[in-house]
């Protein structure tokens, strides 16, 4: 039977013992007066909303999935969302980190981003359904007029609305410059839009009495390609002037994508025919707009491979302290039974190892951004507010892209750990590996991530961004130069900081001769910096749990394990994948396309 405890431990050891959250909390005027107390109060009530409403609807959704009356449009959820919806609305959820002048509680973001890890860790499908409102939520909020922040967010903060992003239509993947939806205006100011989207989570269900979905399409008279995308709000139910709903507004559910994972959640076909909508910020510029949400949607994506990473995990080591075959290659460690626990195994250990760094200097990695947004929000400093923001923009492909790649290692691995039993459905290892498949691949795939951050990130700022990352680095070097405890830690962040430093170098280089060398070394280069960022986040880490090794809490003797298996089992991937980045485009490109 599959289990899911909240990590609430090592939350509080990422925010009050790694980032003292509490202290940064205080330079920020919104959240000067939130303690640790108020932190792990909430999360407390957070972990047992998710382990004990979602979780329980996690494997039945998946084997029930979503239904659509092809008459009606409408589609109706796994048994169990509708009632678990409410009760996430009725606690107040929706609203966690939304602005209180919209009826939300100003709590900070990184509050909410601890406690969606939690929901994707209990039910990622279901969590879609309100993660999707946390992007329409935050696009509306910064390109909204007065008059649309009005009439949308106090209900999308409520939680009584929810959002989508309609954007990808079926001929053009990612490459939005080839949308076709146009958008006519209208006398009264408002347009009607027609066209087809795909892929649309949470598209259509009956959670709650409205969905707003954030729609790209095509003015008459739009240039070609990306210039030419503008941005419309496009309700479900048209809304009157009094905020109450109106007519069914003509976009509607045509199908719904028979998917290999997240079962519970409804991917959907949309048609506009003949729907009205609001034009959200200046025409023609909807993709800026646009990207407040898939930003937003990206480290939300990030945060589910990390939420798969923890369950996982926790499953697989149940089951290996619980299992019992064969002994020992040591002898005998349970002599009473008639083998033993299948923990005592060397690569057991290693696939247990692999998915617990991986989840716990995701959650460093998660913690650490949300904070960065809480301080390019709220920050009181215009330059301080800029360099939070520019960091998140150098990490957010790697958020996205490192940790869904991982979580699809770990939950591989995990469903390893149990054999035979892992490949049997009532386990729900299985359902775990096939839901982790598709953060690689939406919200622009891994390898789109890998183009952003190689491409867009480092060297279209000319590596300004990654130094300053880096500078973080080198601090910290320092700092801990002559700490002789620390040098396992250390020396080889150091060393992988002087080679990203080179790597980087060397492919700017390269690419002003010949673009294709960035596509060619992208998916290796975001690896290697993800490596590199770990590194430097377990360092850290190391660094506190060898400050409170005495004090009797195995906690600490568990942390310092953890980060010296992966520096030294993890770590050393960035060899190869360096030899690998380097080896350029020649291998890949040197073939005539008709020899494939």
């Amino acid at each position: 039977m599959a289990i899911y405890q909240p990590p609430l431990r090592d939350l509080q050891f990422v925010l009050h013992e790694l980032f003292q959250v509490s202290d940064e909390l205080r330079l920020l005027p919104p959240h000067a007066e939130i303690d640790a107390d108020t932190i792990n109060a909430v999360l407390e009530e957070g972990g047992k909303f998710a382990a004990e409403v979602i979780f329980p609807l996690n494997i039945s959704g998946d084997a029930e999935g979503c239904t659509l009356d092809k008459a009606s449009h409408e589609v109706r959820p796994p048994a169990g969302f509708k009632a678990a919806y409410a009760q996430y609305v009725a606690g107040g959820w929706p609203a966690l980190s939304t602005d209180p002048a919209y009826g939300g509680q100003g709590l900070p973001l990184v509050l909410n981003q601890c406690f969606y890890e939690m929901l994707n860790s209990a039910n990622q499908a279901w969590t879609m359904y309100p993660g999707l409102s946390h992007g329409a939520y935050a696009a509306l909020h910064t390109h909204g007029s007065e008059e649309l922040k009005a009439t949308y967010l106090p209900r999308l903060s409520s939680g009584e609305w929810t959002g989508t992003m309609c954007l990808t239509e079926p001929h053009c993947g990612t490459d939005l410059g080839l949308l076709r939806s146009k958008a006519e205006p209208l006398p009264d100011g408002s347009y009607r839009l027609t066209g087809e989207k795909i892929f649309i989570s949470a598209g259509e269900h009956d959670l709650a009495a409205n969905i707003v979905h954030l729609v790209l399409a095509r003015l008459p008279d739009a240039p070609a390609g990306n210039k030419g995308i503008s941005l419309f709000v496009v309700p479900k139910f048209l809304v009157n002037a009094d905020g109450s709903l109106g007519t069914r507004n003509p976009i509607f559910c045509t199908a719904l994508e028979d998917k290999m994972g997240i079962h519970g959640s409804s991917t959907c076909q949309i048609n506009l025919d003949g729907a009205v909508g609001s034009l959200v910020g200046q025409p023609n510029k909807g993709l800026a707009a646009m990207f407040v949400m898939m930003n937003a949607a990206r480290l939300g994506v990030g945060n589910q491979g990390l939420g798969l990473t923890e369950v996982a995990y926790q499953n697989a080591v149940a089951y290996a302290k619980e299992r019992i075959q064969m002994r020992s290659l040591t002898g005998p460690k349970s002599p009473q039974q008639a083998a033993d626990a299948i923990i005592v195994h060397p690569d057991v250990r290693r696939m247990l190892l692999t998915a617990r760094a991986y989840a716990e200097g995701g959650r460093a990695l998660a913690v650490y951004c949300a904070l960065l947004l809480d301080k390019e929000t709220c920050g009181a400093d215009e330059d301080e507010r800029k360099a939070a923001a520019d960091q998140v923009a150098l990490l957010t492909p790697i958020v996205k892209a490192f940790l869904t790649d991982n979580a699809w290692i770990a939950t591989s691995q995990c469903l390893q750990v149990f054999g035979g039993h892992g490949y049997i459905r009532s386990n729900g290892m299985e359902q775990l590996v096939r839901d982790a498949r598709i953060n690689m691949i939406y919200e622009g795939t891994n390898g789109i991530q890998g183009l952003d951050l190689l491409g867009r990130k480092v060297l279209g700022d000319s590596g300004a961004r990654l130094r300053r990352f880096g500078k973080l680095i080198a601090e910290f070097v320092d700092e801990e130069g002559t700490n002789e405890a620390m040098q396992e830690f250390v020396n080889p962040l150091a060393d992988l900081g002087d080679k990203v430093t080179k790597l980087t170098t060397e492919l700017g280089m390269k690419a002003m001769g010949n673009a294709d060398e960035v596509g060619a070394a992208a998916v290796d280069y975001l690896r290697i910096c993800g490596h590199l960022v770990f590194a430097y986040f377990w360092a850290r880490m190391a660094r506190v749990a060898l400050e409170k090794k005495d004090s009797g809490d195995p906690f600490y003797t568990a942390k310092l394990h953890t980060a010296r298996f992966y520096f030294a089992k993890l770590l050393p991937e960035t060899a190869g994948l360096i030899r690998s980045a380097r080896s350029g485009a020649a291998p890949l490109l040197a073939m005539e396309e008709a020899l494939f």
